[in-house]
């Protein structure tokens, strides 16, 4: 193998030992399909649908302290006027936001591109 080029297995493997919490990893993770991350959720991959407990744990207290801010901002308001939208919760990883649009699955031809480029095609 020519030191300077990557194969697909290395870069194969490279992706697949990156942490769950990562960006590529997470944006693998919302690309699937919602039966496909459901799937791999119930049979206990957790690079395919969790963050780490430290992290889940984090993201509920942002939530709380959010939630606390818009209850304290609507109990000392006058009542008069426009109320304050309630906070939306921090998107975790393999749960799909209903508001935002699907996004687009990375083709073989776009792959193809992609593994070219790394390997220092133009």
């Amino acid at each position: 193998m020519h030191r300077g080029r990557m194969t697909w297995r290395r870069l194969r493997v490279l992706i697949q030992h990156l942490p769950p919490e990562s960006h590529t990893m997470t944006a693998l993770r919302n690309a699937m399909p919602a039966e496909e991350l459901t799937e791999a959720q119930e049979s206990g991959d957790a690079t395919k649908g969790r963050w780490s407990q430290a992290e889940q744990l984090l993201a509920t207290i942002a939530d709380r302290v959010a939630a606390l801010e818009h209850i304290t901002v609507l109990a000392h308001s006058d009542g008069k006027g426009r109320k304050p939208e309630p906070p939306k919760p921090i998107p975790r990883p393999g749960v799909q936001d209903r508001s935002r649009k699907p996004r687009v699955r990375l083709t073989e031809q776009g792959a193809e591109r992609l593994f070219q480029l790394i390997n220092g095609g133009a």
